[in-house]
């Protein structure tokens, strides 16, 4: 084998390719191509074998075919000329019987990047938006939005976008979800999709049909709808109900939203709704998935903004864990200052005593400037345990502490770093 890398590597590919004895071998042939798409990972440089690979393509193979769309979507910018011929290959596979081919066929050709591509992938756009398989109808609404993108500045196609907004009515649910995402960038311009009275109500009766991805998109997009009575507003908290009870964290969350600025005119509806979602925030809180955590820390901040003292009866589920990353333990300790109350000082000042200790200055910098945020309601606790702190002639701890003993009460609190 020559050495990888050298010419000699694309020439011995070369001639393996366009071996007729290798050919009529379907498995050594596709593993043939799988080597050149292996080489091309690698970063080996095989745009010359452009027209052999486009002749790989003339197979039942599924999964042959799909490498060799990969190859051409990689290097038909750097071969405008022989991209022609994969452009016409793809053309013909967009007629194959087989939906999976179809479907592929315009994927990739959506994904070519090239000048002038827009006039060639039209029209099998458009005939895959009509096609009887879904795999096909939603390769062909993703394409739309693709072929929109590729066009620049261009005038939006009305047309096309009266034939996506029909689309939001297909049976397939992910061509649903799909038709909203591509107007939305080809609307982007104009302010977006725009959700009226029957497109909001048929989305709500198909939520259940979709995936959790596909429910937390849609929710998103009923953001902007205003009902128009109050006994809509009812009618459409009471089909958001159950999903307020999902498995899934970003369905909860996003189903919280919308029910809050529904009933941003019935406050006790909002304060059932916070209440019911305790339990499932304080999951996501604890999660082991740091960056699902931070995001449930996020919202808790934010519902104790407008409902203080909400979490007040579990606020050890918000104690620090050594393992956690910094960012995670801060979030904490300002929940933890948020949360205090006559009930809870003791505990929640002893915790964060324990932080000031910590090996991370910045960390425990900030436990002593939470600790001097709440001297301002509980002043005598607070100055026990920062005399305490001087006594273990730490510097970052001895001049933190210092310092809000000299300001804490007579000016507002700054940041020490």
């Amino acid at each position: 084998m020559p050495y990888y890398g050298s010419e000699d590597t694309v020439k011995e590919l070369r001639r393996a390719l366009a071996n007729p004895g290798l050919q009529a071998d379907k498995l050594r042939y596709r593993n043939l191509v799988l080597k050149v798409i292996r080489y091309m990972s690698q970063g080996l440089d095989v745009s010359a074998l452009f027209m052999e690979m486009v002749k790989a393509s003339a197979t039942v193979d599924v999964v042959q075919k799909k490498l060799v769309y990969l190859y051409m979507c990689t290097y038909a910018a750097l071969k405008p000329n022989l991209a022609l011929l994969a452009i016409n290959t793809l053309r013909k596979d967009n007629t194959d019987p087989n939906p999976m081919v179809r479907g592929l066929a315009l994927r990739s050709m959506c994904s070519l990047r090239m000048p002038g591509i827009s006039e060639y992938i039209q029209q099998p756009v458009l005939n895959g938006l009509r096609d009887k398989a879904s795999y096909v109808r939603r390769a062909a609404v993703l394409g739309c939005a693709k072929m929109q993108t590729l066009q620049g500045d261009a005038e939006v196609d009305g047309a096309m976008v009266n034939e996506l907004y029909a689309m939001l009515r297909d049976p397939d649910p992910i061509v649903m979800v799909n038709c909203l995402r591509a107007l939305e960038e080809i609307l982007k311009r104009e302010g977006g999709v725009v959700i009226n009275k029957p497109i909001a109500h048929h989305l709500l009766n198909r939520m259940k049909d979709l995936d959790h991805w596909g429910q937390s998109e849609v929710l998103t997009f009923l953001v902007r709808y205003k009902p128009r009575s109050e006994d809509e507003m009812f009618a459409i908290l009471n089909i958001l109900d159950g999903f307020l009870k999902s498995s899934q964290p970003n369905v909860v969350m996003a189903t919280t939203k919308l029910f809050l600025l529904l009933a941003e005119n019935f406050p006790n509806v909002q304060t059932d709704v916070l209440e019911r979602i305790k339990g499932p925030l304080l999951t996501i809180c604890t999660s082991e998935c740091y960056e699902l955590c931070f995001l449930g820390l996020c919202h808790a901040r934010e519902i104790l903004r407008s409902s203080p003292g909400h979490f007040s009866g579990h606020y050890k589920k918000f104690y620090c864990t050594y393992s956690e990353p910094n960012y995670i333990k801060y979030q904490k300790m300002e929940i933890l200052r948020d949360l205090v109350n006559d009930e809870n000082v003791q505990q929640i000042l002893e915790e964060l005593q324990t932080y000031c200790t910590d090996v991370s200055v910045e960390l425990a910098q900030m436990a002593i400037l939470n600790i001097g945020r709440i001297a301002r309601m509980y002043s005598e606790k607070c100055v026990v345990i920062l005399k305490g702190l001087l006594g273990l002639k730490q510097g970052h701890v001895t001049s933190g502490t210092a310092h809000f003993q000299l300001s804490a009460f007579a000016q507002p609190l700054r940041p020490l770093y």
